[in-house]
């Protein structure tokens, strides 16, 4: 089964029908809006992370010339407290915003549906942490009203945006699936995968792809086109937790015309003269623990599934973060 497939038929691991979508989706002009940027923001998995969102909206605040920032989905998730999930969604739809399969599965008004989470986990995360995810979305749904799950549910799944020349299709997960994991680290190690990630790139006539969904950071070179510069996969993995061992700051991907001038940026590299960069999202860590803990106490589905990584970061080297194609 390929990647990006729901690797059994239960909740929390099924990718629903609705969530698919087609490469060639992004083989349009962009928007308006979104044509002629000099800096483009994607934040994705911010997880309620009040503080952080606070972090980015400085970070962008502070960039000047044509700029636009885009929420790509999964926003919420910590967030169970009702005033503070309002406040994020609030911030969020200020800006660009498209719905990862948290804000899908908030929006549905068929709860039992049965995708649970709607993570479409592969088969290397535990069940464990599969049924930990399915009830933390319940608990969170618990938090929303009608009004704010229908704003989730007119969100889009996907957009396409111009910075300089470059052509850039935003998504959550992958181009062929809102919960798509084709763009995991995990499986852009194999040359195979990466073949069939640049036939993506082919039907979606686009030069990168800015995702996040499976939770760990990438940017992978992606063959290129005869006559063109590598492609590129822009995962920022998660903006409102730690991504690397030793480092317990979130990240976001900045693109854009100009380099970023500033001690954030952690990573990056330059396509076509446009510099892709991997900016630190710094928070308070106590601070953020704490608001973590009151919410979910040690013992609790989201404590048992995070803690460790919010109080130190994942297992996962920077080193391992920006990688040719080869």
């Amino acid at each position: 089964m390929p990647p990006g497939e729901a690797l059994a038929d239960a909740p929390g691991r099924r990718c629903p029908l609705h969530y698919r979508t087609r490469p060639a989706a992004f083989a349009v002009e962009a928007p308006a809006h979104l044509q002629g940027l000099e800096v483009l923001y994607v934040v994705g998995g911010l997880y309620g992370n009040e503080l952080a969102l606070d972090r980015v909206l400085d970070l962008f605040d502070a960039e000047r010339g044509r700029k636009r920032l885009v929420f790509n989905g999964d926003f919420h998730w910590f967030d169970v407290d009702p005033g503070r999930f309002a406040r994020v969604q609030q911030a969020v739809l200020r800006h660009e915003a498209l719905r990862g399969n948290v804000e899908t599965e908030l929006a549905d008004p068929d709860a039992a549906a049965g995708a649970g989470c709607g993570c479409a986990y592969p088969d290397w995360v535990g069940d464990g942490v599969v049924e930990r995810s399915n009830r933390i979305l319940e608990r969170l749904r618990g938090a929303t009203t009608p009004d704010q799950r229908a704003a989730l549910g007119a969100l889009p799944m996907g957009l396409r945006a111009d910075v300089g020349a470059l052509r850039v299709g935003i998504v959550h997960g992958d181009p062929t699936s809102l919960a798509g994991w084709g763009f995991a680290q995990e499986h852009l190690r194999e040359a195979a995968h990466r073949r069939r990630v640049a036939g993506w790139f082919d039907e979606a006539q686009v030069d990168a792809f800015a995702c996040s969904h499976t939770c760990l950071p990438v940017f992978q070179a992606i063959a290129a086109r005869p006559g063109g510069g590598p492609r590129w996969v822009l995962n920022n993995g998660a903006a409102g937790m730690p991504n690397v061992s030793g480092d317990l700051a979130g990240l976001l991907t900045r693109v854009s015309v100009r380099p970023f001038d500033g001690p954030a940026r952690r990573f990056g590299t330059v396509a076509g003269g446009v510099h892709l960069d991997g900016l630190a999202i710094d928070f308070d860590p106590r601070a953020w623990m704490a608001r973590f803990r009151r919410d979910w106490p040690p013992g609790s589905d989201a404590h048992v599934s995070y803690a460790e990584r919010i109080a130190r970061g994942p297992a996962y080297d920077a080193a391992e973060i920006v990688r040719a194609d080869g």
